[in-house]
């Protein structure tokens, strides 16, 4: 019987598809693997600005992985399996924001997150990397001992290993630190609120847009002027949503004045049974309102720096006090 692959939470925006891939049946001698990696590398980079790490495989590489909060499971692209030629593994049901599908893993020896330095292996689905948006996705099966650090002004992400913190670590004072609990992994901070609302907010740094359940959007009000939008999941499947923006959402003492937020019932939130309690994903989009965000898995803590000075446009504040000049971005 086929092993479960649950939630892979990358979300993509709608772009076009990219053009003119490099076909795998041209001549070896003229378009080597190395090239195809290349050119698919190249037109990704393109299509998508996102954020990566440098992950070797079996001491080649290093291939640029994008870091996903929300995936139980690390993933590779077919372009990288065909060019390392990995061993091919049994094939797994994997769930995504689009539903179930059947999707073929290959065994991936000796993957090492180069700021680390550790090797492991994994058995590992494979998708197409126009979908994935990478050549490669680490989830929670490699992060899990590890600290992400996402850099917003130097536009630099990182897999740091992980240091026992004390209750009382001092922290600086243009740092806010939020305490999560633990959930296949993945990191909820249950410390939120729409309003007066307590909300489950997980943590996905593999989606470029925030989303919202249902339970969630009853207590925004469906009066609240929405666009259609599409969104195409990592098997290339796609499904819409409602967009719109929800003021008042406060993370710990983080309080954004205005988030953009779309709406629809996928399937990570029956996944980390949240489908009847409001609860949101916190993507990318609203992450990138902080100078970084530190996601820190064995402590159960997320770190975020304020910003410098109030960006162009802010309709947010930090908490406690509400303070003029420490506002966060709101789009």
């Amino acid at each position: 019987m086929p092993g479960v692959v649950y939630p892979l939470l990358l979300l993509t925006l709608p772009i076009e598809a990219p053009g003119g891939m490099p076909a795998a049946a041209q001549d070896p001698e003229l378009i080597t693997p190395e090239s195809v990696m290349e050119a698919t590398l190249l037109t990704l980079g393109m299509a998508d600005q996102r954020l990566t790490v440098p992950v070797a495989v079996n001491a080649r590489g290093p291939y640029n992985f994008i870091i996903d909060t929300g995936a139980e499971r690390t993933v590779v692209s077919r372009e990288l399996a065909n060019t390392l030629k990995l061993d091919a593994g049994s094939p797994v049901t994997l769930l995504s924001m689009t539903g179930r599908s059947q999707v073929d893993t290959v065994l991936v020896p000796d993957l090492m997150i180069k700021s680390i330095g550790v090797q492991h292996s994994v058995i590992a689905p494979k998708l197409e990397a126009r979908d994935l948006g990478a050549i490669g996705l680490l989830g929670i099966d490699t992060l899990r001992d590890h600290q992400v650090s996402i850099d917003f002004e130097r536009g630099t992400m990182e897999v740091r290993p992980s240091q026992k913190r004390a209750k009382w670590t001092r922290r600086a004072n243009d740092e806010i630190v939020v305490t999560a609990k633990s959930l296949f992994g993945q990191l909820i901070v249950t410390d939120a609120y729409y309003g007066s609302t307590r909300i489950q907010v997980v943590l996905d740094t593999g989606s470029q847009v925030s989303m919202g359940n249902s339970a969630l959007r009853k207590r925004v009000g469906r009066y609240r002027k929405t666009q259609p939008i599409e969104l195409t999941s990592v098997t290339g499947d796609k499904t819409l949503a409602d967009y719109t923006t929800v003021p008042n959402i406060k993370v710990g003492d983080v309080m954004f004045g205005s988030m953009p937020v779309a709406f629809a019932d996928v399937a990570p939130f029956e996944r980390f049974g949240l489908t009847r309690r409001p609860a949101l994903l916190l993507g990318m989009d609203a992450l990138r309102s902080f100078r970084s965000v530190d996601i820190d898995f064995p402590n159960r803590q997320v770190r975020f720096r304020m910003p410098k000075a109030p960006p162009k446009f802010t309709t947010g504040s930090r908490i406690p006090g509400g303070a003029a000049g420490t506002s966060v971005q709101s789009y």
